[in-house]
């Protein structure tokens, strides 16, 4: 299964875990992320990976320990738990192997998390033409019909949270337009929502807080929104550390 997703070269993000003392308690992720890459694809449940740096400094992850990975990759994001069984030098390469714990999955759970942020984005309703419709992306929208401001303060994979000036009504479709720094270059964004709840932001008169459902969205686009979720998290985490 392993070989079949993931290849030699795909960029990998190593998480530390901490285990609870219960099964109840589970496994949570500290704020330790090293980055590296693909080695070779030993066999269906181990591989090899570059030995992670920070800086100019080799990691010199232990052996034993366990830590939750995360793979970009061709098809996507996949994720999965992994011990590192041996650490070595071969032909100037420092490598680590990796056995995997359970199995490779395709990766859900992040779309939900939500960044925060505050990213300038442009909203208005559907038409009515364009409400009759269920071709999400792959319609285009009429770029005559005027939209109004308004500003993502948080952005998941599923969807964004929004303030601007209109109080929009429960439940309506929407086409929402913003624009991401992605490590590829700058990409706009157009994709038709559904408005999930609307409430006054306190202390600020006339202005509205609300949330919107991505609808009928591309996989690819997806995928690219939770990446840049994942490149922002990590540039965030850097800057705490002083990096």
């Amino acid at each position: 299964m392993l070989s079949k997703y993931v290849s030699p070269g795909d960029r990998i993000e190593i998480n530390e875990i901490k285990k609870g003392n219960t099964e109840r308690e589970g496994v949570t992720r500290t704020d330790r992320v090293y980055q590296s890459q693909v080695y070779d694809v030993i066999s269906e449940d181990r591989l090899e990976i570059l030995m992670p740096m920070e800086k100019t400094k080799l990691v010199l992850l232990p052996i034993d320990s366990e830590y939750e990975l995360f793979f970009y990759t061709q098809g996507g994001l996949y994720q999965c738990y992994a011990r590192i069984t041996e650490r070595y030098k071969s032909d100037n390469v420092y490598l680590i192997v990796m056995e995997l714990i359970g199995n490779l999955s395709k990766y859900q759970r992040r779309e939900f998390y939500r960044l925060s942020c505050a990213i300038n984005a442009d909203i208005r309703y559907l038409t009515e033409q364009e409400d009759g419709t269920t071709g999400g992306e792959d319609v285009p929208y009429d770029e005559t019909v005027p939209m109004e401001k308004a500003i993502i303060v948080d952005i998941s994979g599923g969807g964004v949270r929004c303030v601007g000036t209109r109080k929009y009504e429960c439940g309506a479709k929407v086409y929402i337009k913003f624009l991401l720094h992605l490590q590829s270059g700058a990409k706009e964004y157009v994709i038709p929502g559904s408005i999930l709840q609307v409430g006054e932001v306190e202390s600020r008169q006339g202005m509205y807080e609300f949330r919107v459902r991505f609808e009928n969205m591309r996989i690819k686009t997806r995928e690219e929104i939770i990446r840049y979720i994942f490149d922002e998290e990590r540039k965030y985490r850097k800057r705490e550390r002083g990096e």
